[in-house]
């Protein structure tokens, strides 16, 4: 998880401060993203679509820290993961054009909800049989 090079290997981190690296942006994007779909349900669609996009990328420069940028592209599009990654990617877009294009608020939340099961089903990749105990336990298997 920690070999290879970095996107942040110039900085000369341990191990120890890139794993505090990636736990700092996935919390950090976490609360921006949450506040962020909080303020759409305030009707706040500009506010929204701001802080929940800066969510998501901290939280993805987070995996930096980690592995690199690279690296976690080549991941993202293996075989296995690849459906997942551009359904995550294509919602990401889809709430921008919701909000600016059509500023549908409802159409906004429904990307919202479809990005995270999309970014749930790419994690569940990473463990072996998780999918397939999700899909036996919504009877999909």
């Amino acid at each position: 998880m920690f070999e290879g090079d970095s996107a942040f290997a110039f900085l000369k981190l341990s191990r120890t401060q890139r794993l505090y690296g990636f736990v700092a942006c996935l919390a950090i994007g976490f609360v921006l993203s949450v506040l962020g779909t909080s303020l759409l349900f305030l009707g706040m669609l500009f506010s929204f679509v701001i802080l929940y996009t800066i969510g998501i990328v901290v939280s993805l420069i987070g995996t930096g820290f980690v592995i690199g940028f690279f690296q976690q592209l080549k991941l993202m599009f293996k075989p296995v993961r690849i459906v997942a990654s551009i359904i995550f990617l294509g919602s990401i877009g889809m709430v921008f054009v919701a909000a600016f294009v059509l500023g549908n608020q409802l159409l906004c939340i429904i990307m919202v909800i479809v990005e995270y099961l999309a970014y749930t089903w790419y994690t569940l990749s990473y463990i072996p049989y998780a999918r397939d105990a999700v899909l036996k336990m919504v009877g999909l298997a």
